[in-house]
């Protein structure tokens, strides 16, 4: 197996009950079509979706498991949460720290209802100007989609005080939290965020092909993206209206979502402080050890609240190449390129050279973070 820092695209190692539950799941015989029949492995499988709801909206900080939504990813539910708000006529705020999986879909509807947006600036360090975005507020504004962590930089965004901006104009928040789902404690309620999407490989440890949209301020209506299948009201015309159904349609992915409600369990049992903690340590002393070399250009903001992702380039290198040497000299698995952030890379000026970055998980060990930081040094030598 590779040396892999590359958990900001998904997670390599997942946790051994998440393995052994969605094994279970497939093997056991013991669980069928959840919510389509009286029998027992129906109803097996409908309790274990049921259990992965109610332990999403407890981790999350929600009231009401009915308004977790699970999807494919965040991707899916980013998208439906934002084509299902914004309307002919609606301006919606963003900033340039997005992935494509905010940006696109605003594109998409500023060309097919004629939907609005701005683009907030940021700061050198690419983190997004609070002062601009409340500036970009319109009288129709009805939006504004931020992320919670940066996939290139890993700085946070203080949702704090996005939230509070919006607030006093009403306008809804909505945050994609892929990369901090399982690493930045999130409580929705208290945040007062109105929409949170997030994806189940990363962080939460899960199969990939399970997310979530979680929906907090239960006075929206969200326009139904799939209709068809749902189990009860056969002979109606119109998909059920009642959430989750209403944005639920079709077979769930039983295994994934279950194997999501073992890897919640695991941040449980060990603590999402004490996991962010080891990973935490392991950029930092890959980033102090690394960060003096004259090589070596950093990006982002490394005395300002961030997950565990340190992203640079050799100067003049581009990241492909070196992400390549590291591939098949040291066997290190990163991810190089633009990382479906465009603004980003924009901002920095490395839409041509792109970045390498590595994403820390508590699953790397110590001897680990050392061959890469070797593997780093020998490289900056032959220079």
């Amino acid at each position: 197996m590779s040396y892999y820092f590359d958990y900001g695209a998904t997670s390599l190692k997942k946790p051994k009950k998440v393995a052994e539950k969605v094994y279970e799941i497939l093997a056991s015989n013991n669980y069928a079509n959840p919510s389509r029949g009286s029998y027992p492995e129906a109803n097996n499988a409908f309790a274990e979706i049921y259990k992965a709801r109610k332990a999403v909206a407890d981790f999350f900080g929600m009231a009401d498991e009915k308004y977790v939504i699970f999807t494919n990813n965040s991707t899916e539910a980013l998208n439906i949460a934002i084509k299902g708000i914004l309307k002919a006529g609606d301006h919606v705020i963003t900033t340039k720290m997005e992935h494509n999986s905010v940006l696109r879909p605003i594109y998409q509807l500023s060309v097919e209802r004629n939907v609005d947006y701005s683009i907030a600036k940021s700061d050198e360090n690419g983190i997004v100007d609070y002062e601009d975005l409340a500036n970009c507020i319109k009288d129709n504004t009805k939006l504004v989609a931020v992320t919670q962590a940066s996939n290139v930089t890993g700085n946070l965004i203080d949702l704090e005080r996005v939230v509070k901006i919006c607030r006093e104009k009403n306008i809804l928040v909505l945050v994609d939290g892929s990369q901090a789902a399982g690493v930045i404690p999130t409580n929705l309620e208290k945040l007062g965020v109105d929409l949170y999407c997030f994806t189940g490989h990363k962080s939460l440890f899960a199969p990939q092909g399970v997310g979530g949209l979680c929906i907090v301020n239960r006075d929206i209506d969200i326009a139904r993206h799939n209709v068809g299948g749902s189990g009860i009201k056969t002979f109606d015309k119109e998909h059920p209206a009642e959430y989750p159904l209403r944005l639920e349609a079709g077979t769930h992915n039983t295994p994934s979502i279950a194997g999501l409600l073992a890897g919640i369990e695991y941040i449980n049992e060990n603590g999402i402080e004490n996991l962010r903690a080891k990973q935490l340590a392991f950029a930092e002393k890959f980033y102090a050890e690394l960060k003096d070399l004259e090589c070596l250009q950093f990006y982002g903001d490394y005395t300002a609240p961030k997950t565990a992702v340190v992203s640079f380039n050799f100067r003049g290198i581009p990241s492909g190449d070196v992400a390549e040497e590291l591939a098949e000299t040291y066997n290190i698995a990163v991810r190089a390129g633009t990382h479906c952030a465009p603004l980003m890379h924009e901002h920095f000026g490395t839409v041509n050279q792109g970045m390498i970055r590595f994403s820390f998980s508590s699953m790397n060990t110590e001897e680990e973070i050392n061959h890469a930081i070797k593997a780093i040094k020998e490289i900056a030598s032959t220079l």
